[in-house]
This record gives C-alpha cells, structure tokens and sequence, in this order.
C-alpha cells in the first residue's frame, strides 16, 4: 500500500510580515499615515517649514513655471551627464556669495546633501562625532560614511573636544544641526568649531532651519557666528524651508565642493533638481537679498508665539530661529491635541515616538514671516482652547 505524502507547509507570501509589523504599530498607537492636502485650504498652517511664506509668491511660482517652460519639466539625468542647466550653476553661485562661502553644489534634497557630505568626507578609517540629536538624515549619512561615528550629548562642545583628543591623529570630522528641529535651540558653533581646530578637524554643520532666519538679512547661522567660509567649515542647507522651493546645498571651499562632484554618489549617480524646483529658489534666495527683513519678522512672530504660550501657562521651549516647541502631557495627548487644534482650523506639527525619546512629546508650531498678528493670536487662542488636561 502507498505511503501517504506528508502535507506540504503552506505557502507564506514574502511580506507576510508586514502584517504583524502593523499590528505592533497600532497596538502601540504609531501608525503614520498621509494626508493629502488640497491646492487651497482654510486651515492656518503653523506645521510646514515655509519660514518665510515664499513658497506662493507671485515672483517664485513665476519662476517656476518659466524655468519649466525654457529648461523642460526634469533636468532629464545626473548631473555630470545632462543635469546641470545654466540655472543650476547660477544658483549654486548665488547662494555661496549670499552666505558667504567660497563655492557650493545643489543637489536633489537636503537629505542627500547630508548624505553627501558625510559619505564623501567621511569615510574608512575616519572619525565622525556626531551630536545625539541631529536629524536623521545625518545619523544617516554617519552610518553610510563607513566612518568610525561616536555620537555625544547634546550640545555639548566638550563632548566633543574630549572625544577628538582620545582620537589623536585620525582625520577627523564634527557634525551638527544648526538649530534643532524638535526645540529649536541653537547650537554653540563657535565652541564646536574652536573644538574642531584644536584637534585639526572638520565641521560639518547642517543649517536647514539656521538658513533664511539667522544671521544678517537671513545668511544664515554660520555666517551669524562668523564661520562662514572659513577652510575648515563646510555648510548644508535644504532649498524647501525658507526658500520655499525643494532640493539642497552643500556650501564649502572650491576644494571640498569639487572633491564632492567626483565622490559623493547621491551627487554622481541622482538625476539632478527640476528647473522648476531651481528656478524658484533661485528667485526666492533674490527676494531674501532684496528684503532682509523677513529673518527678523520670522525671529519676531516665533517670540510672539513662545512669549503668548508661556504667558498662558504652557512649557515652550524658547525659540532660537523660527521652531516652536510645546511640550504635551504625552504622545496619546499630543495626537489629539493636534487633532483638536486641526478640526478648529489650526495645523500644527506633533511630535512624539518614536521620532522623539519618550518623555518628550510635543507640539511643533513653524513661526512664518507672513504671518498676521491677527493670525498668532488666532493660533494661541485655539491651541489654548484645545490643550489636554496636564498640558498647563
């Protein structure tokens, strides 16, 4: 008689266990998801990063839109093949003049321009100290660098010194955000950068929400702190905050910028930014050198803001660009704080783990040059109507 064959196991699809990895993010009240916005809405918006309300000026959606027009909808592949126009080293040379380094080059987001500088900086056998509560895009970049990364407290220059002496003679680098996205404090450049030389090390310093609000008329933080240019400083900045459009910048010496096009791989190998996207920042960088009072009126609405809020009994972190932080009871309570604050009208930002460590869970409010007084006290009035008990 034959023997009956053994059941085989049933077929388990690839992604199987995504299914579970669901589940565990809503057990624990994680799930991310997209909500698409309309072209025109009635919300107030104190969530995105357009510092300097430039995105929909007349003069850069023109721009734009020509730069679509004359160069084509991409820039049609990398940019040492076809994607380099005229417009791209205009604004590459406009922006080092602007902030006051010697050379830069623009990339497709400021994610790879961090990417970029890390990597190619970077590297076997190199040092990277790191400070433990820069971006994403820079824990990134260390861990791509190939680079030994030793990540210190936060803001903490000593830290620093003290780590690039127990490295002696290793090429080395420090790398920092300018001013924090969570609370929007301000690090000590100067004493990071006085760390660096003593040790004959480089700075690496991301200035995506420094850039457009600090510094004279706007050039942002290193230039407020008298580095900018400097040979042993290289900048990076985001071309979607305060210039309203999208892509990035790496700002350095010719020597570093030109080590760049021939090393960093999210420069060689990406198709290069939109003309689009580089004519308006192109444009709205104009409109920053012609009107240098927007920095300040960003700096002033964001007091305005912390100054309302603590008033009223909140913790706000104070604001040392255009970032806002109010703290929430939790990360249950800053959901629906921020929900509260959406269905009357106000879009803010909500941040709570796993992006931020647990403890810290907050309200993120964008300080915008074109806001009204009007509009900031509308916006206090509804995240004080709205805050969950224990939030005062």
């Amino acid at each position: 008689m034959p023997q009956a064959q053994p059941t085989p196991p049933a077929r388990r699809s690839a992604f199987d266990w995504t299914g579970a990895e669901a589940r565990r993010r809503a057990e624990a009240g994680l799930v991310r998801t997209l909500r698409p916005r309309p072209a025109e809405s009635e919300l107030l918006d104190l969530a995105g990063n357009d510092y300097l309300g430039l995105t929909r000026h007349p003069e850069v959606t023109g721009a734009a839109a020509e730069a679509a027009r004359r160069w084509g909808a991409g820039a049609t592949g990398s940019r040492l093949v076809t994607g380099t126009t005229r417009l791209h080293t205009r604004l590459e040379e406009e922006l080092a003049a602007f902030c006051g380094f010697e050379a830069a080059l623009v990339f497709s987001s400021g994610y790879t321009a961090n990417l970029a500088a890390l990597t190619a900086l970077g590297g076997p056998g190199a040092l990277i100290v790191s400070d433990a509560a820069n971006h994403a895009s820079i824990v990134d970049g260390c861990r791509l660098a190939r680079a030994e990364a030793a990540v210190v407290p936060h803001a903490d220059p000593e830290a620093v010194r003290k780590t690039l002496e127990a490295h002696p003679g290793r090429r080395a680098l420090a790398v920092s955000d300018s001013v924090f996205s969570v609370d929007g404090d301000r690090a000590p450049l100067e004493d990071l950068a006085a760390a660096c030389r003593d040790h004959g090390a480089g700075l690496v310093v991301d200035d995506a929400h420094g850039f457009g609000v600090l510094g004279d008329g706007g050039r942002g933080a290193l230039h407020d702190a008298g580095l900018a240019g400097d040979e042993d400083v290289v900048a990076t900045l985001t071309l979607s905050k305060s210039l309203g459009s999208q892509g990035g910048a790496v700002l350095g010496p010719a020597r570093v910028v030109e080590h760049l096009v021939n090393a960093a791989r999210t420069f060689i190998f990406d198709t290069g930014l939109a003309p689009a996207a580089t004519g308006a920042a192109l444009a709205s960088l104009r409109l920053l050198a012609a009107e240098p009072g927007l920095a300040g009126r960003a700096r002033t609405v964001a007091t305005t803001l912390h100054r309302a809020l603590t008033e009223a009994g909140f913790t706000a972190a104070r604001p040392d660009a255009a970032v806002v932080s109010v703290h929430a009871p939790g990360p249950e309570e800053a959901l629906r704080w921020a929900a509260d604050c959406r269905e009357q009208g106000l879009s803010v930002g909500c941040f709570r783990p796993p992006s931020v460590p647990d403890g810290i869970s907050r309200l993120r409010l964008t300080a915008r040059a074109d806001l009204t007084d009007a509009e900031i006290e509308r916006a206090v009035a509804t995240i004080v109507r709205t805050a969950p008990a224990g939030a005062r």
